[in-house]
């Protein structure tokens, strides 16, 4: 019996030496995203953490721009970052100013544009690039985001629709604040985002993505930041994105997650 219980004890005593070795490896891991894949990864962290041990800290932002909690200018400022989620050609922009781990950068979704209207108000026909055009001239209002989706719509959507002098004054770019939460206030009659971002917005409808003819399909990416000090960490971060075990949130939220490649 005395046997069994010193066998019982020592049992416990590693089991409790295990787990404080789990505690004492787990790391934090400080995450900078941008809106796009916001949604999907709020529901997947709480996966992460409870199969690693890890800790997600999360920062969130614009992939560019100028406003204070833009991920650029985060990192300018010196604050701390190990795994940066973000538009893929915003991220790498930041690898060609050694602000991202070499080689270490995973490109995770494709995310479409939409458009959303207030809860509850007429949904004009999009399923065409002329019926997009009418939608256009006939809205007195039109929100569109400051980061990819916003800057295709601005600078090529109206360009490509030839009513770019007619969108002057009525289109207006919203800074940091998600585009379906002007629509939501009735401050613009129709909003452009990625859908991912205007899916977690309540108080809007989405009529659908953009036709095909129009359509600009956005690449997030996830890569290690420059310094990191839990890259480790960071990668199984990265890997669990990009593994079956998200691909469900990821598709919920809108997106197409992207077929992993062979070395991941």
């Amino acid at each position: 019996m005395k046997f069994r219980a010193h066998l019982r004890a020592l049992g416990i005593g590693f089991a409790g030496a295990l787990l404080l070795s789990v505690t004492a490896n787990a790391a934090e891991v400080r995450v900078m995203i941008s809106g796009g894949l916001s949604a999907a990864f709020t529901a997947l962290v709480p996966v992460f953490e409870k199969e690693t041990g890890n800790k997600v800290l999360v920062a969130r932002g614009p992939s560019m721009g100028t406003t204070a909690n833009a991920i650029p200018v985060r990192l300018e400022r010196g604050e701390p970052a190990d795994v940066l989620i973000m538009v893929g050609y915003a991220l790498d922009d930041l690898a060609k100013k050694g602000k991202v781990e070499p080689g270490s950068a995973v490109e995770l979704v494709k995310s479409p544009i939409g458009v959303a209207v207030k809860a509850g108000a007429p949904k004009p026909d999009i399923s065409s690039a002329d019926a997009v055009k009418r939608a256009l001239l006939a809205a007195k209002t039109i929100a569109y985001s400051d980061s990819a989706s916003g800057v295709y719509v601005s600078t090529e959507m109206f360009g490509k629709l030839g009513i770019a002098k007619e969108m002057e004054g009525k289109a207006r770019k919203i800074p940091a604040t998600p585009v379906g939460e002007i629509v939501a206030k009735g401050d613009a009659e129709l909003g452009f985002q990625q859908i991912s971002e205007l899916k977690p917005v309540s108080g809007i409808d989405i009529i659908g993505p953009l036709p095909d003819d129009l359509q600009q399909i956005t690449i997030f990416s996830a890569a290690i930041a420059a310094g990191s000090k839990e890259p480790e960490a960071g990668k199984a971060l990265i890997k669990f994105l990009s593994s079956p075990a998200a691909r469900d949130e990821i598709v919920k939220s809108g997106m197409d997650p992207i077929a992993l490649a062979a070395t991941h």
